[in-house]
Parts: structure tokens; sequence; C-alpha cells
């Protein structure tokens, strides 16, 4: 299946408050049915296992109101795994204030060299051109003292079409545009490889996960 790059209509806040409130409500549900949250999980339990930290601060790209780390951070303190979290959104009506919150732009991040152990983003780089998505992975190595997480969607028929077989879940009509777009727009394993081949990563780690997910681990050393 080709990628297309169609415009998603969240990106733009195209839609009412109600509207917008919906679709945010049917993304924290996509995330803790459908493999987002596990998968960023499962990346953060492999940097803990091979660095063996136990405590990290954790920098939540494009986060939005924060369901993904909240839900990652839950289930990594009961293996002993602490996560210190911030969340970035250029948006500020996604936030809702349960971590520290920042406001800004994931291609141009307000912090300084290495201020954060951990620098991750969910279901976000299917939003981005490669040219952008190398970008975005070196402004991310710049803030990152160890790693740089990148959790999102993998392209397949087979996930477009469990998409569109999940329609009468989905409450707004923002979610019922944009999900079978980030499908369409998404990357293959192969297609994120080479693209993040291009950044200033010492190594990548490419990891499939649950119902088309797909992750990557952009080390520092």
């Amino acid at each position: 299946m080709k990628r297309i790059p169609i415009p998603e209509l969240l990106d733009s806040d195209a839609g009412t408050d109600d509207e917008i409130a919906g679709s945010l409500a049917d993304l924290r549900r996509i995330n803790r049915w459908f493999g987002s949250i596990r998968a960023i999980t499962q990346l953060i339990q492999r940097v803990a296992a091979l660095t063996g930290r136990t405590e990290l601060s954790f920098l939540d790209v494009a986060g939005a109101s924060g369901d993904i780390a909240a839900a990652a951070s839950k289930a990594l303190q009961q293996q002993g795994i602490s996560l210190s979290v911030t969340i970035l959104d250029r948006n500020p009506s996604h936030l809702n204030g349960n971590f520290r919150t920042v406001v800004g732009d994931a291609l141009a991040l307000p912090f300084c060299d290495k201020s954060f152990d951990l620098v991750a983003c969910s279901t976000f780089v299917h939003h981005l051109e490669p040219e952008e998505i190398v970008r975005f992975a070196n402004e991310a190595l710049r803030v990152a003292r160890v790693a740089v997480l990148i959790n999102d969607l993998r392209r397949h028929w087979l996930h477009l079409g469990l998409v569109y077989a999940g329609f009468p879940l989905f409450r707004s009509r923002l979610t019922r545009h944009d999900a079978p777009v980030s499908v369409r727009r998404s990357y293959t394993p192969e297609e994120l490889l080479e693209i993040l081949s291009k950044s200033s990563a010492v190594r990548i780690e490419i990891s499939r996960h649950y119902l088309f997910r797909m992750g990557a681990i952009l080390w520092m050393a």
C-alpha cells in the first residue's frame, strides 16, 4: 500500500471544541486498547534493561493529554522503574496539566542540550515527511542524554481494514476522518529505518509491536 500524506483534521484543530474533545477522548481509548501504551512501555523497558537505569527523566513530544505517558509510567512503577515526565505539545488545547507541560515545536525543541534522559514520541512521526523526521530525530538526540524512542503506526492494508471496522467505536467525526488517514500516511519499519539512518544516532533499533505498531530506539552511544 502506497503512502499517501493526507492532512489530518485534529492537527489544525479543524472542529468545534466538543469535536476536538471527542477526538482526544477517542485517541485515549485507541492508545489504551490498541497497542500504543504497550509499545512505548516495552521500548522504555528495553532501555532500562540495557542501561541498568531505574530512574529516568522523560520528555513526551506531541504528548497531548499525557495519557500514554501516564499509563506507561504506572506500568513501569510496578517493575521498579520511575519516570519523571514532561509533556510537550504545540496545541495548548490538547494539554490537560497532569504533568509538567510545555507548549512548543517538536522540530525546534525549547530545551538545552541533554535536558532529559529519554525523548520520546507516540503516533507522531507519521504526521511528518521524511526530511522532517530526520530534523525531529536530530533535535530529539540533541536534547536526550541516553536515547530517543519513537512509537508509531505501521502502514499495512490489514491495519487500514481494522480501522474501518472500528468506526462504531469512534465518537468524533474528526477521528473517523483522521484514523484511516493516519494509517495511509504512516511508514513501514523498513522505510523508517532508512529515514532514521540519516540522523545523527549512533545506533538504531527497529522493533514490531502488537496490532501494527512499531518502535525505534535511537541510541546516543
